[in-house]
């Protein structure tokens, strides 16, 4: 008889992911169970876990917007008079009728009504933070477990009871560690005269990323190779504008994407010499996992401030350079680019300490916490 193992998250690719990588290691340890997944309807959750099997059910959630327009304090009346209601008579009728043996929660939005369901219909609830600063739905979901897993090594004893909290890093896909050099250079026709830079800005792109590399291409593919994830909305207008101030003797060092496949992401990974992303807690995991040195650049407008601080956790080990929004020059970025590479030493000491903050077995230990909590 198979159990019934059930999970939640908030509606983004930073939810999705690790989830997918726990479904996966689950699957591997042999446990017999049927998936399920709760959540808002987006773009991810419905690319990614019915690929993997994942029976989803959709729900309402009400999203708190922080800033002031009449159009967010509208939006958010909505949200919290109807929204959050409905998805919560929603999650708990669906909960009860499922009747699961566990649920997995990641946090986010779409979390708070099967977190309080699931407590409701004494259902066991872990929860995973994946940020360094918790979000309120982890807060508020904390209450009704007796276990929180947490991805970075910080002290959040302010949000967690201490004798809940256990550190286990973020669940990464581990077939992001079997990437191939040889395969990315043939997808994206990479020349191999020149350095590699990955350029990341989330799972949706960044537009204040974009804009920078932009404004610097006629200056760095003299020197580098770039392969830059634009999101798929840009990257038409970043391909168009490209082509405007790019040289027709450099546009063969420059390679626009609107958003990397995991097949092709993994193989990115090992052609890339170096990383410039945004500090959402996956990319921190997976950049750490491959052991490459990085940029990080935070989203200024992330809820708690969280993507800064990830990116200062990060980095304080030694594995990153954060270069906050507000000091994002062209000129400075270029010129820390040109330092680094002028001075391999850095860029490989860079390397070993993300390596060494890695957490290759996160999912299997997340996994065994899910076995230890079906056996009791």
């Amino acid at each position: 008889m198979s159990v019934k193992i059930l999970f939640t998250g908030g509606g983004t690719a930073g939810h999705v992911f690790p989830i997918v990588a726990l479904a996966r290691e689950l699957r591997r340890t042999g446990l017999a169970a049927e998936f399920f997944y709760v959540g808002p309807k987006d773009d991810w959750s419905t690319m990614f876990l019915s690929h993997e099997g994942i029976k989803t059910k959709w729900i309402l959630a009400g999203k708190v917007r922080r800033y002031f327009t009449w159009r967010a304090i509208l939006d958010n009346l909505v949200d919290i008079l109807f929204k959050t209601p409905l998805g919560f008579l929603q999650s708990f009728f669906y909960i009860f009728s499922l009747a699961p043996d566990l649920l997995f929660s990641k946090g986010g939005y779409g979390s708070i009504s099967p977190v309080l369901a699931c407590s409701l219909l004494q259902v066991p609830i872990i929860i995973h933070e994946s940020d360094a600063t918790p979000g309120f739905a982890n807060r508020f979901g904390s209450k009704f477990t007796s276990r929180v897993l947490v991805a970075f090594p910080v002290a959040q004893t302010e949000y967690f009871s201490e004798r809940k909290m256990v550190t286990v890093g973020n669940p990464i896909r581990s077939e992001i560690m079997t990437g191939v050099k040889e395969e990315a250079k043939d997808f994206f026709n990479l020349t191999g005269e020149k350095p590699v830079i990955l350029v990341m800005g989330g799972s949706q792109g960044a537009e204040k990323i974009n804009d920078l590399i932009l404004a610097i291409l006629p200056q760095i593919l003299p020197e580098f190779e770039i392969i830059h994830q634009t999101g798929e909305k840009n990257e038409k207008s970043v391909q168009n504008e490209a082509k405007v101030m790019v040289d027709k003797d450099l546009e063969k060092y420059y390679h626009p994407v609107g958003f990397l496949k995991e097949v092709e992401l993994r193989d990115v990974y090992q052609a890339a010499d170096f990383i410039v992303s945004r500090a959402g807690a996956g990319s921190i995991f997976e950049i750490a996992a491959v052991g490459k040195p990085s940029i990080l650049i935070p989203l200024a407008i992330s809820a708690q401030d969280h993507q800064a601080k990830n990116a200062y956790a990060y980095a304080q080990k030694g594995a990153a350079i954060v270069v906050e929004e507000a000091n994002l020059t062209p000129r400075f970025f270029l010129e820390k680019m040109k330092y680094l590479f002028l001075h391999p030493e850095e860029l490989q000491k860079m390397s070993q300490k993300a390596k060494e903050f890695a957490k290759l077995d996160s999912a299997k230990i997340i996994a065994q916490y899910i076995l230890d909590s079906l056996t009791k």
